[in-house]
């Protein structure tokens, strides 16, 4: 599943991280994962929360050390090298990183200057990246006294004032409101573009990966389960996909086994399965099958909750790989204490 070649310059092979042991129970986290990304690619990391994206990252970022497996960065091992890996990365985390008691300006200037950055190119990149990313009218505010979407802004910022040659985004735009996610969007989309900036991007959002990744690898239990290009994973589906989602009853499993069964006796239904809260079938012909499905289901009594006809998604690629539809956890608010020094 891997293509890694000496053009990689993320390059990952059989890696494994496993939790726990000494008396505690195991909890492979990661198991047998290999990946590789190119110079200059947007390359997307999908899966839900506690599928093994956010341990990928931090291995890679040198953040967290591997069980086994080998892990590189422009040909740079992390557990030999990091750190001359972490000098050419910027990565934002799932957690925010900035310091409260420092204007959103200070913030950003402070890590241009970690990263010895002169002080003329960090006064123009800082107000860059203010502009782009809408902070401009409170960038001499505290950082604390930002709401959550300004935090996360922010915190993006931190992760490109020294143009890394790798930029890491763990989950960037959760918990955005749609406006100020497109608006980082569109600012990814010209990092791409312009900067020809590698990025490597984890997230829960199908719409996300498919607007922005040119290729992506979806994780579910700790192993990757597809991977290729949005287009190459949606035509491998090759079909509409009728998704019937059964009654929760006391006797759901029943009626679910029982809907697959007629689903797969429907002339046009070329294969079916079941998923968590129904069952999927797959036809070259939506509509005309779709009403063949309904009529036998009624006429069987299944109690059918709802039923949809769909070209192929992200989301069916999901589905179809894993047999659970994706579920976005949203994070909780952040607390406006956060960032702030204990006195």
């Amino acid at each position: 599943m891997s293509r890694a070649s000496k053009d990689s310059v993320i390059d990952v092979q059989h890696l494994v991280k496993v939790y726990g042991g000494r008396g505690q129970e195991e909890i492979k986290a990661v198991n047998d994962v290999s990946f590789s990304v190119g110079e200059g690619e947007f390359f997307g990391f999908l899966g839900p929360n506690g599928a093994g994206k956010t341990t990928v990252i931090r291995i890679i970022t040198t953040l967290l050390a591997k069980t086994s497996g080998s892990v590189h960065v422009a040909g740079l091992d992390v557990e030999r090298d990091g750190l001359d890996i972490r000098r050419m990365i910027g990565y934002t985390g799932q957690s925010i990183g900035v310091d409260g008691e420092l204007t959103g300006r200070e913030n950003l200037w402070l890590i241009g200057r970690l990263y010895h950055m002169p002080n003329s190119l960090v006064d123009e990149r800082v107000e860059e990246l203010l502009e782009v990313l809408q902070l401009k009218d409170a960038a001499d505010r505290r950082a604390y006294t930002y709401s959550g979407g300004m935090r996360r802004r922010l915190d993006l910022g931190a992760g490109l004032v020294h143009h890394p040659r790798v930029l890491f985004l763990d989950e960037p735009t959760t918990g955005l409101d749609p406006q100020t996610r497109a608006a980082v969007w569109e600012y990814l989309r010209r990092l791409h573009r312009e900067e020809k900036m590698t990025i490597f991007l984890t997230t829960q959002y199908m719409e996300e990966a498919d607007q922005l990744c040119q290729r992506i690898a979806i994780i579910d239990l700790g192993k990757i389960v597809a991977e290729g290009s949005p287009a190459e994973l949606k035509a491998a589906i090759g079909a509409d996909i009728i998704t019937v989602r059964i009654t929760r009853d006391e006797a759901f499993e029943q009626s679910r086994n029982r809907a697959l069964e007629i689903a797969r006796t429907v002339s046009g239904v070329s294969r079916a399965s079941i998923f968590d809260e129904g069952v999927s079938a797959y036809t070259a012909d939506g509509g005309a099958t779709l009403l063949e499905v309904l009529r036998r289901l009624d006429a069987e009594k299944v109690p059918v909750h709802q039923v949809a006809l769909a070209h192929p998604t992200l989301d069916e690629v999901f589905l179809q790989h894993t047999g659970r539809q994706m579920r976005v956890e949203e994070v909780k608010p952040m607390s406006r204490s956060f960032g702030r020094r204990r006195r």
